[in-house]
């Protein structure tokens, strides 16, 4: 008796977490995060899961959609139009542009409706809600390594040599990433309180192609003033970036630059507007 009572006060007490808002002036918790790493995981594991469950081409989906648009807009541009691509086929020059683009475009379309779709969770449990976009961004990742393999299939096909600049695949990747998240946020955030934004995403993602040079080159936008500002599109540096680092010629330069710089703005300013916004989410969702 006395053993189990000894053993009786080594027991834990009950305790109280209190939940407080993050501190810092953006409060985004990074340690909080590591934290809920496995969350993480296992967010982007299930969108990845129902991206391809019950799909009748599954994976395939994946490789047609690049495939397809490079095929169209080959045809439209490259042969009826006849825009100049420089010393390029026309469809790996387009195909190297329309990678980044549809990561761009598929983690935008889902990290703005992801925090209406996860109400469930938003409405249960505490988590860092940045998770939820976050998670759906990086879902995405999938689709974008196979598109990866599919350019260069086409660059062996049309015989164009890869050099080790293609390393910076890896860094133009992750600002692509840190782009889409930035304006994830700010759609997400908006979505939970205005639900036509999840109608306005596919046109303002239309509009935001045609000012992206991707079945153009940025040779057409006259240097100065005019394509500086036309850079402040984060995407303008980052597909500028990926042709670059795959074909060679001029680095992007400034136009890098000035797209960093917007990517960084968005992100800042995106996280400041979520964290504004994210006590609101349980009561509205």
């Amino acid at each position: 008796m006395k053993g189990h009572m000894a053993e009786s006060k080594t027991l834990p007490t009950n305790q109280v977490v209190t939940i407080k808002p993050a501190k810092g002036w953006l409060g985004i918790d990074l340690q909080e995060l590591w934290h809920y790493r496995e969350l993480i995981y296992f967010l982007t594991w299930r969108d990845i899961k129902v991206r391809y469950k019950q799909a009748a081409l599954g994976i395939a989906w994946a490789i047609l959609q690049p495939v397809l648009t490079t095929v169209i807009t080959s045809i439209v541009f490259g042969y009826l139009l006849k825009v100049d691509s420089g010393n390029l086929p026309y469809p790996v020059f387009t195909l190297a542009a329309l990678l980044p683009w549809h990561l761009f475009q598929l983690s935008l379309q889902k990290s703005s409706i992801s925090l209406v779709g996860n109400s469930n969770l938003i409405t249960k449990i505490y988590f860092p809600r940045v998770i939820i976009p976050l998670s759906s961004v990086l879902a995405v990742l999938v689709d974008f390594a196979i598109s990866v393999v599919i350019l260069f299939v086409a660059m062996a096909i049309y015989k164009t040599p890869l050099t080790w600049n293609a390393l910076w695949l890896v860094p133009l990747t992750l600002l692509t990433v840190l782009a889409a998240l930035a304006v994830g946020l700010w759609l997400s955030a908006m979505n939970v309180q205005y639900r036509d934004i999840q109608q306005m995403v596919p046109f303002l993602l239309q509009i935001w192609m045609y000012a992206t040079p991707i079945v153009y080159p940025i040779t057409i936008i006259p240097e100065g003033t005019i394509r500086y500002i036309y850079s402040l599109n984060p995407m303008v540096g980052v597909v500028q970036g990926f042709r670059w680092a795959l074909f060679g010629g001029s680095p992007p330069d400034m136009t890098l630059l000035f797209s960093s710089i917007a990517v960084v703005v968005l992100l800042i300013s995106g996280l400041f507007f979520f964290r504004r916004m994210e006590k609101t989410f349980a009561d509205v969702v």
